[in-house]
């Protein structure tokens, strides 16, 4: 027998086996295919319309003869165990198996973001609710949620590093700990306010420290243990729950003296630090660290003036680098290179780290070279990166050049994109694997530049907004993101730890209120709350969302209409997740092969090649995208072996299980994607093809599913 992987209800198929024929002379008989349930081995032959019975076969000696049933899968049988029987004369054989039957409705996720900035009323439509999916009479309503997150804010605090003690730390770790454990436990402990709801997270609300990959579990299009990030996602757990740690006041200053000692321990006598104990000293590193314990300096977490090993240090360290900027300096006359752009990321992070210690003197045999890299600073800017020229326009500003440093934050602003959703930006702004290609870091400084230099708070709001927004759909993996990205959003502009909610939701008629959400308050500090609806209690109505704020600060949630309906009845979904899937044959052509797309007038017949393409187009950077393609049960897939791919700049897990084929995705920056993967048509008959659905599983508000549609197979 030819079994397919599964049947899927309403499918009508041509099962096909065949009789080979292992005999020295032709033989003729009769077969016959026997449709039972597997679990009380009752005939469903007339469930499945399953009327030849018998059927006449002929096979020449050593040679084949095909049969073929046509059946109808019915709705409401789970599985069917088919058995195949081949007589001629004395003797029979037979196989039989059980293959799986798939429901022909499906549960659909229909989502609508609640993305909120602005005071005042912001109305939002789901009108495939509104309308009930068309007046489907297939339709049935299975449940209707309702989650918002009035300051969301709060999300970036939950994030604050508690970072533990490796016992083969460098000096850039052992500094990472000192500088991320400082800010953090500084921030935890500088408001009451934060101190309670601290309390509360740990003591009420115990969900409120999970990542966001296990929360929402019924909301997913896939379960989290059926994705390759569990261990991210205990990962992420882990590091909210520690962030009790950062409230023991006598235990945090007796780690940080121990950190801090050791940090001093490993800088050598030049002054410079090593990247590990016994290698030679590194100019990046010790800038690193400088420029960091001119940080929290700046931001009173520690001062510097009142620690004299400490003040020792930092003198020792930053003479260190006004020495490497002389040699760097002296090479370039040397070889009379001086008129060219000699601006590197190293000397951009130099002059950025010695802004912060205006009060230490260049002596002067260092001079002329620190004069000379401050003058290629002010010439040479337009032609560096978004974050070198924040981090140029930040230094120079210190050093009292105004009229560049204006000059480029006015450069800045007009080139950065601005969206009522996703606040300030830059098109610049990607990942990469070097200190200068991290855009949370980048934004962070943006922040520090926009408040210091232009003392611009919209454009700071603005770039908060991004940066709250990266945190919705992202998970901020490093320390050093996390920290700066923490310090930009609360130490700098509006207060956005507001604890009261001033945020008020209208369903059609209904006015929500977050205190009665079956018994549970709303999450203290973000002030998240999740009511439900349920079967005949959804109105069309509800579709209808109306949120009223009184303050110009960020806010989210989502609406989520759950569903079941006919995989064919499917009209398309998008959100910022827009997919578009298409069929192709594959046909041979005096010019090579060429691909047809499929459409209702397409005459398919088994043996046929097909290729899958979905176009995904995203309007963000993502992390944790789960996509999944329903297939057709009389298509085979080519590809069988799961495996990590690479392509368009995009790694990502491809994994084809017998239904669908999966992908995963780890980290989908914005932009648009094409995937492909081949098909053999294996059996005749009309089917349905099912949808290709994908969701954020960090934010499951953002998804999107294709239109089912059907296919017919031709003999």
């Amino acid at each position: 027998p030819n079994n397919p992987r599964f049947f899927r209800e309403n499918d009508t198929i041509i099962y096909t086996a065949k009789v080979s024929n292992l005999s020295n002379h032709e033989l003729s008989g009769k077969a016959q295919l026997f449709l039972t349930d597997p679990s009380s081995t009752k005939s469903l032959d007339i469930q499945f319309g399953n009327k030849t019975g018998q059927i006449d076969f002929k096979a020449l000696k050593g040679q084949s003869s095909g049969l073929q049933w046509k059946i109808i899968i019915p709705e409401g049988v789970s599985a069917v165990s088919v058995k195949v029987v081949a007589q001629s004369g004395a003797f029979t054989d037979g196989e039989e198996s059980v293959i799986p039957i798939l429901t022909n409705r499906m549960l659909v996720t229909e989502t609508m973001p609640l993305p909120v900035r602005k005071q005042g009323e912001t109305k939002f439509t789901l009108d495939k609710l509104v309308s009930m999916n068309k007046g489907s009479s297939t339709l049935r309503n299975h449940k209707l949620t309702l989650e918002f997150t009035p300051n969301p804010a709060w999300y970036a605090v939950q994030a604050l590093p508690y970072l533990m003690e490796y016992p083969y730390g460098c000096s850039e770790q052992t500094f990472a700990r000192f500088y991320a454990n400082s800010i953090a436990s500084h921030i935890a402990n500088s408001s009451p306010k934060i101190k309670r709801v601290f309390e509360s997270w740990k003591n009420q609300t115990p969900d409120a420290l999970l990542s966001n990959l296990e929360k929402n579990q019924d909301l997913k299009s896939v379960l989290l243990e059926e994705t390759p990030w569990v261990l991210e996602a205990n990962d992420e757990t882990a590091r909210k729950q520690r962030v009790g740690l950062l409230f023991d006041l006598n235990k945090m200053a007796s780690e940080l003296d121990i950190t801090l000692t050791k940090l001093l321990k490993m800088q050598m006598s030049n002054g410079g630090w090593p990247w590990f104990d016994g290698m030679p000293d590194n100019q990046y590193i010790t800038q690193h660290i400088v420029c960091g314990l001119g940080k929290l300096d700046h931001l009173n977490v520690i001062k510097i003036s009142n620690d004299d090993k400490l003040q020792s240090a930092v003198y020792n360290a930053v003479d260190y680098t006004d020495n490497r900027i002389r040699e760097r300096y002296d090479h370039l006359k040397k070889n009379k290179l001086l008129k060219s752009d000699n601006l590197s990321y190293t000397e951009i992070q130099y002059l950025y780290m010695r802004s912060f210690f205006t009060g230490i003197p260049v002596s002067n045999r260092n001079d002329e070279a620190f004069k000379y890299f401050k003058k290629q600073a002010a010439d040479n800017w337009l032609k560096k990166s978004r974050y070198m020229q924040a981090m140029i326009a930040l230094a120079l500003n210190r050093w009292n050049d105004t009229k560049t440093s204006v000059t480029i934050m006015k450069s800045l602003k007009q080139n950065a994109l601005t969206s009522e959703e996703m606040g300030m930006y830059w098109k610049e702004q990607y990942e990469g694997f070097y200190w200068w290609e991290a855009p949370i870091e980048m934004q962070a400084c943006m922040i520090e530049a926009f408040d210091e230099v232009a003392n611009d708070s919209n454009a700071v709001n603005d770039l908060k907004t991004w940066l709250l927004k990266s945190k919705q759909t992202q998970n901020w993996k490093t320390t050093r993101a996390t920290t700066e990205a923490v310090y930009a959003l609360l130490l700098r502009g509006t207060d956005m730890l507001s604890t009261e909610s001033d945020a008020t939701i209208r369903l059609g008629d209904m006015t929500i209120d977050p205190t009665k959400t079956d018994g549970k308050q709303p999450e203290a500090g973000t002030g998240y709350f999740r009511m439900s609806w349920h079967g005949s209690d959804i109105k069309p109505s509800m579709g209808k969302v109306t949120v009223i704020k009184q303050k110009n600060t960020v806010s989210w949630g989502g609406l989520y209409w759950q569903y079941f309906e006919q995989l064919d009845k499917i009209t398309p979904h998008s959100t910022p997740l827009k997919l578009d899937k298409k069929l192709f044959i594959e046909r041979n052509t005096d010019r090579g092969p060429v691909l047809d797309p499929v459409t209702a007038s397409t005459t398919l017949k088994v043996g046929d090649k097909l290729k899958v393409r979905i176009e995904l187009r995203v309007d963000r950077n993502m992390e944790y995208v789960h996509m999944k393609d329903m297939r057709a049960s009389g298509f085979e897939p080519v590809n069988v072996i799961s495996r990590y791919k690479w392509q368009d700049n995009l790694g990502y897990y491809e994994s084809t299980r017998d239904a669908a084929t999966h992908f995963f995705f780890e980290y989908l920056r914005k932009g648009t994607y094409v995937f492909e993967y081949p098909l053999v048509v294996s059996h005749s008959g009309d089917f349905s093809n099912g949808i290709t659905t994908i969701q954020c599983m960090y934010a499951p508000e953002f998804a999107s599913h294709s239109e089912g549609i059907r296919v017919g197979v031709g003999k």
